[in-house]
């Protein structure tokens, strides 16, 4: 398999719609980046949510599986997304401005829920610059990427992602696609595609490849 290395990261921004979104998605790849990148500031921003119970649920998945986290959580209404799309341009410019990511997760633009797709569709309006990587969401919709890039998971990773998903979201428990065996098999096959027990995947759209030394201004 062909490696792409992320050693310089220093910041990594995060974006949902809903809570739930980030750990399904990429917690996985949360707990791995605690485990060997801990000095890694990670900010998080989540359209709806806020003053209900799934904020409590979210500021406790987020904490297990990235530890501390810079957590914003708005209150835009789920499956009304569209309909907020100032506020939402809004909020995610002051987010972008507020910090300096070098790496940003966001859905895909093939999601076919209606407020992910939007803040995939946003992302890079906001994050011109920067390396996006799109984060696949297991639900009822047949919206299943082709993923580019997959990052595998140590299998004691994998079942701790598992724990907090099915600990923390009881909120999401009488979904009936909010099924461990279900989150398992994603992991599963995304592993098999990666020659790994248990692997996450993402949609890359666009990075430029840098072969020779950047050149730095004034340097001597």
């Amino acid at each position: 398999m062909i490696p792409l290395g992320l050693e310089g990261v220093r910041e990594v921004a995060l974006l949902a719609a809903h809570c739930d979104d980030l750990a399904i998605g990429l917690g996985g790849t949360l707990l791995t980046l605690r485990k060997n990148r801990p000095d890694i500031r990670v900010r998080a921003l989540v359209l709806g949510g806020a003053g209900t119970p799934r904020e409590a649920e979210e500021r406790e998945a987020l904490s297990a599986l990235a530890g501390e986290v810079d957590l914003t959580i708005l209150d835009v209404p789920d499956g009304r997304a569209p309909a907020h799309w100032d506020r939402i341009k809004d909020a995610m410019g002051q987010f972008a401005r507020g910090g300096d990511a070098d790496l940003v997760f966001a859905p895909h633009r093939g999601d076919a829920h209606q407020d992910h797709r939007l803040v995939a569709e946003l992302a890079p309006t906001e994050f011109r610059d920067h390396l996006i990587l799109g984060y696949e969401i297991l639900k009822w919709e047949t919206d299943t990427p082709q993923p580019t890039v997959l990052h595998p998971l140590d299998p004691a990773v994998a079942d701790e992602k598992l724990r907090i998903l099915m600990g923390s979201y009881p909120s999401q428990q009488s979904k009936d696609w909010y099924d461990e065996g279900a989150f398992r098999a994603l992991l599963r096959l995304r592993g098999v595609q990666c020659h790994h027990e248990h692997a996450e995947a993402f949609v890359l759209e666009k990075a430029v490849l840098t072969l020779t030394t950047p050149h730095r201004t004034g340097a001597r």
